[in-house]
């Protein structure tokens, strides 16, 4: 079965992540396969609204940590870097059903969603600068203008979890709802967009993320510049060394 389930139905598609064995962790196959359906999505006229979820006790775990050091996105030509285009330039509303774990790009990607709903269980994540690297998918830029300066920082620099309830009052969550009726909540509020005029959708999406199109786009390349060259470099070695051997990570003179 596909790690990446998608269905279709009354305009609005959804896009699931099913590799529940791996907490949804994410893949390059994963990610080039969000990406097409994306794609396809944008072109295709019947769609008028996407989801995107996991399931009521499971985002994502984010990045497949055993891939990702294996084989690093080597240029901005990498699935995971169409797939952030690609959201980043959905033409019409996306939607967030988020539960459980969220997990890096698990709650970056979130900042490219125009609404997000999430059980009282979700746990969102920004561990980049734990982990020797630095933030991703223009969260640099767009954390600071959704939450404000101080609570970006502080959720960046520390990169500690925090729960659904502080995320909702920071401004990242729309809703916070029992698990178990986020991801039909979703399809709900979905539903009630897909019967509204596409062109009317369209227009404003574009006119609320036009000021911020350029900048975001740009973004994302500066971050990617960066995340790359950290990744090959002692601090995030010895993060992911620390994280497979199940120890605490030792930074002192890095």
């Amino acid at each position: 079965m596909s790690e990446i389930l998608a269905h279709a139905e009354h305009g609005v598609l959804t896009l699931t992540f099913n590799r529940i064995e791996k907490k949804n962790a994410l893949t390059s196959p994963m990610y080039a396969q969000l990406a097409d359906h994306l794609m396809g999505a944008a072109d295709d006229a019947q769609t008028r609204v996407l989801v995107i979820q996991g399931q009521e006790n499971l985002f994502t775990a984010g990045n497949d940590v055993s891939e990702f050091l294996q084989r690093p996105p080597a240029s901005l030509e990498a699935p995971v870097f169409r797939f952030l285009r690609a959201i980043a330039d959905f033409p019409r509303p996306v939607i967030a059903a988020v539960c459980g774990p969220a997990v890096g790009i698990g709650t970056t990607l979130l900042l490219h969603c125009d609404l997000v709903y999430a059980g009282d269980n979700a746990l969102f994540s920004l561990p980049f600068v734990n982990l020797g690297l630095c933030p991703e998918a223009a969260s640099s830029l767009l954390l600071p203008l959704r939450v404000g300066h101080a609570a970006a920082a502080e959720k960046l620099l520390f990169g500690e979890p925090f729960a659904a309830d502080e995320a909702h009052e920071m401004g990242l969550v729309n809703r916070v709802l029992p698990p178990a009726e986020v991801n039909a909540y979703a399809q709900q509020q979905a539903g009630k967009l897909a019967a509204k005029p596409m062109a009317s959708l369209s227009v404003t999406k574009a006119l609320l993320r036009k000021p911020l199109r350029e900048a975001v786009h740009a973004v994302i390349v500066e971050e990617a510049t960066h995340f790359e060259r950290m990744l090959k470099g002692p601090a995030a070695k010895e993060a992911f060394g620390a994280f497979l051997a199940k120890r605490k990570p030792d930074f002192s003179g890095l």
